[in-house]
């Protein structure tokens, strides 16, 4: 089968693999109908970090068709469209009891599709566990809006939900990329009051207010800290949610949230190895009563089948972060170098097989 691999640090190509096997009787293989291609993958080709799999299938992102199953697999069978969830948990693990559904077994066992095992850009591909890991699409919900559930809403939403957004919380979200916009959709979903988005891509500002955001803060016209200071009357926000930035982007979060309860979410890969810096003024000198978190996008079918009908039955859209549409398999190295350079135009691809 035809597929789009990482043969060596740098250098993703087309090239024959074997079709895929099921593993066991609760595996299935599905033929995928669109995919997207996301900034983690542009990390994996072209980013530093653990060695990969030899010629690794890459992606991670995908709608697909259900090709075969096992014969223990109950709730899905050949012909069904269904989303594909970016993290796919390992259910066998007994941490999974412990709700550690990220990280169970190993480190990142749920962040696996086409990072550690063979992901989704190829005709053909795997997923275990499929009627814990796969979700049926609801009537009503377009492949487009289903292919972001995937992963940029999951993502966006559980930045959300680990900043713990109360009814009226002033929140700032640094970054106005499609985790950024979901993270907004998610807060005002939540019931934020005020929502202060800080970016500058031209294509997401209108879908930013779309989306739920107050005031955008464009950061090469004016001081983010500064203004969210001014915003607030000089008591910062509720909750910032980091989505973008560079390795300082953790001291400006400090610097902008509140002492007591401030609660800082961040969404963002930090290449490298080298130390994040945390500021001790802005942080009490480490007693300052704010509070990090750091994590991925939640996975699984549960969780996935809930957002679709967040987009069912709540007039929510993420399908309009879809910048870029391509039809056919040889186009995703096109949408892998939008993604890589991305310009103002550019949030998200979708590739139609």
């Amino acid at each position: 089968m035809k597929a789009f691999i990482l043969e060596s640090p740098g250098r993703a190509v087309f090239e024959d693999m074997p079709e895929p096997v099921l593993k066991d009787s609760y595996s299935a293989i599905l033929k995928p109908v669109a995919v997207s291609v996301c900034t983690s993958d542009v990390n994996t080709v072209y980013g530093s970090g653990s060695r990969k799999p030899d010629r690794l299938i890459l992606g991670h992102e995908a709608v697909a068709e259900v090709y075969k199953t096992g014969s223990g697999v109950r709730d899905f069978k050949p012909g069904d469209l269904v989303a594909v969830p970016a993290m796919t948990p390992d259910w066998h693990s007994p941490e999974i009891q412990e709700g550690n559904f990220l990280h169970a077994g190993r480190a990142f066992s749920s962040n696996a599709l086409g990072r550690s095992i063979p992901g989704v850009f190829a005709e053909y591909f795997a997923v275990d566990d499929a009627d814990a890991s796969l979700a049926k699409i609801p009537e009503n919900v377009s492949t487009d809006d289903a292919l972001m559930c995937v992963d940029m809403v999951t993502t966006g939403f559980g930045g959300i939900e680990a900043a713990d957004i109360r009814f009226g919380d002033t929140v700032v979200i640094i970054g106005i990329g499609a985790v950024g916009l979901m993270a907004a959709a998610g807060a005002r979903l939540h019931g934020a009051g005020r929502i202060i988005a800080a970016g500058t891509r031209k294509v997401s500002v209108p879908l930013a207010f779309k989306y739920g955001v107050n005031d955008i803060i464009n950061y090469k016209e004016k001081d983010i800290k500064t203004e969210v200071l001014r915003l607030t009357e000089g008591r910062g926000a509720d909750a910032v949610i980091i989505c973008g930035g560079g390795d300082d982007v953790l001291c400006l979060a400090y610097d902008i949230v509140r002492y007591g309860i401030g609660r800082i979410v961040n969404l963002k890969h930090f290449p490298g190895d080298e130390a994040i810096p945390v500021p001790k003024f802005s942080s009490g000198r480490g007693m300052g009563g704010k509070t990090l978190y750091m994590e991925l996008g939640m996975g699984g079918r549960i969780r996935l089948e809930r957002l679709m009908r967040v987009v069912k039955y709540a007039d929510f859209n993420p399908g309009c972060m879809i910048t870029h549409k391509f039809c056919g398999f040889e186009n995703i190295a096109t949408a892998l170098e939008l993604m890589r350079f991305k310009g103002d135009d550019v949030i998200k691809t979708e590739v139609i097989f």
